[in-house]
Formats: C-alpha cells, sequence, structure tokens
C-alpha cells in the first residue's frame, strides 16, 4: 500500500494540480491521495477530487507530517509532496521501484525550476536545482553516499520514521538523517520530476533559503549521524561548477551576485543561530513565501 500524502497551507488555487497530477498517473501499486490541510479554503478545494482529507491543528508541516505518520500506519511506503507544486508522470512508479532495494530506507524526486531564466532570481532557481540539488545528488549517489531527500518530492519506507521534532526548519533534511542513522540508505530518481515555483524577489528568497539553509544547522541539535549536502564549507567547493553554468556574460555576472548572496545568507544565519542565539524562525506554525504561490 501507497499513501501520498500532500501537505498543504492556504493553496486552493493549486492544490487541484497538485492532486490531478497524481491522479493522471497509472500507479501500479494500491494507493491513497492524502491531503492534510488546516484552512478551509484548501480542504474545500481538495473534497471536489475525492481524495482522503485530514484537517491538522495549523502547528506547522512538520507537526502536519506528524499526523501523517500516525494515521498511515498500515501503508508500506509514504510518498510526500507539497499542495503548491506539481510532479510529473509516471513519479510514483519511479521512486517505488526503488524500494526493490531493501537497503533504501527513501528515495528523492527532481526538483525543476517553473520561473523566467530570463530574470536574475529566476535563473538563481535554475542554477541551484540544476547544479546545487540535481548534480550533487547524481554525484553523491555515484559514489554511494548519503544525500538528503527534497521535501517537494520524496519517498520513504513507512515506519522507520514515526515523529519529527515539532520545531524542525528542514523537515526533508530531518527525515533523511534519521533514515540514515537508522542503516538505511538514501537515493535519488532523477526521472521523477516535480515542477516548482520559487521566488521572484530578493526579501521572500532570503527568507525561504534561511530557513532551509538555517535547519540544517539543527542536524546536530537532534543528535542525528548527519553527513548532509548544505554548509557553507561544502557550498565553497561548488562555485567552480556554479561558474560553469551560465552561457552568457548576464548569466555570469548573476551567478556572481548569487556566490555573494549565498555568502550573506551564511554570514547571517551563523551569528543569528551560532553568536546571538536566536531562533531562526517561530518554533510551530506554517511559513509562506508568497511570491512562489
Amino acid at each position: 500500500m501507497i499513501s501520498i500524502i500532500i501537505t498543504a497551507y492556504k493553496e486552493p488555487r493549486t492544490i487541484g494540480k497538485a492532486i490531478e497530477a497524481f491522479k493522471n498517473q497509472k500507479i501500479k501499486e494500491k494507493h491513497e491521495i492524502i491531503v492534510i490541510a488546516p484552512d478551509e479554503e484548501t480542504i474545500n478545494e481538495a473534497k471536489k477530487y475525492k481524495v482522503k482529507i485530514i484537517k491538522d491543528e495549523n502547528k506547522g508541516k512538520p507537526s502536519a507530517l506528524n499526523l501523517a505518520f500516525e494515521k498511515t500506519r498500515k501503508s508500506d511506503i509514504l510518498i510526500l509532496t507539497d499542495g503548491d507544486v506539481y510532479v510529473s508522470e509516471n513519479s510514483v512508479n519511479e521512486l517505488v521501484k526503488q524500494f526493490r532495494d531493501e537497503k533504501v530506507g527513501a528515495a528523492t524526486g527532481r526538483p525543476i525550476s517553473l520561473s523566467d531564466k530570463n530574470t536574475m532570481l529566476g535563473y538563481w532557481s535554475h542554477l541551484l536545482t540544476d547544479v546545487g540539488a540535481h548534480e550533487t545528488r547524481t554525484n553523491l549517489v555515484r559514489k554511494e553516499k548519503f544525500i538528503v531527500c527534497s521535501g517537494y518530492l520524496m519517498a520513504i519506507r513507512n515506519k522507520i520514521v514515526d515523529v519529527i521534532p515539532p520545531d524542525c526548519l528542514s523537515d526533508d533534511a530531518v527525515i533523511s538523517n534519521l533514515i540514515y542513522a537508522k542503516g538505511y540508505n538514501t537515493t535519488y530518481s532523477p526521472e521523477a520530476k516535480v515542477y516548482i515555483k520559487y521566488p521572484d524577489n530578493f526579501k521572500d528568497w532570503m527568507k525561504q533559503k534561511r530557513r532551509s539553509a538555517g535547519g540544517y544547522l539543527q542536524i546536530k541539535k537532534y543528535a542525528y549521524r548527519s553527513d548532509g549536502m548544505r554548509s557553507f564549507t561544502k557550498e565553497s567547493s561548488g562555485i567552480i561548477r556554479a561558474l560553469r553554468y551560465p552561457s552568457n556574460i548576464k548569466e555570469f555576472y548573476w551567478t556572481i551576485i548569487l556566490v555573494i548572496a549565498r555568502l550573506y545568507l551564511w554570514m547571517i544565519i551563523f551569528i543569528d543561530f551560532k553568536i546571538l542565539r536566536r531562533k531562526l524562525f517561530k518554533e510551530t506554525g506554517w511559513e509562506r513565501i508568497e511570491s512562489t504561490k
């Protein structure tokens, strides 16, 4: 049994497309689609598609996922995704076939940017998904090393993870590290694509990246055996690959600005989290990045 879990918050405009992308697939195994959301607008829209609905308590995505883990005990594989993205044809079968290997505990899909590559922020999203995510995961899997799965689309072997900390900023990193710490491998299914609209302004970009990158600093707090993909040191080692990505002078200039922006991001995170001991975000609750909707 496969449970496809779509977590959403105030996504009435996009939840339908997210659901249809799964309903239109020829999934080989018995499956169910579950939408978990706290708001009536999203729930009412999801009801039109005859899927299972679970209303959460509006305490954030980690709490919604914990509710999903509790409600799907009988399932063998859980596929986790969001209500503001949509997946490619046959993505479920591509993910599920990875679990023929009993050592695999999680498999992740490939994020594809829908943002306009002719804008600076749009270009950044393509570079970070093509080089930062796709190339990095491909190289790590080839070397049989640990990868962090993407929360936009990931599948996990059920019952390995029972609960995640409700205050975690990067649920995908926490889940990946939990699975890895229990002796399972994480792997990559690049043919299982997930299409995403990324931030189109610097304020939203910083908010999103501060949350995701900062979440990696929490891994040690939870005492997981981490060998994550994301840190300032590891990103620095990828600068040469990033500088090979642009196809013209304008894109090369944007790449230099991105390197500076990422340096600024990690500096802010280090000062806030390590020196000033500030909380990067409120402990629970959904955080919306408006320009991605």
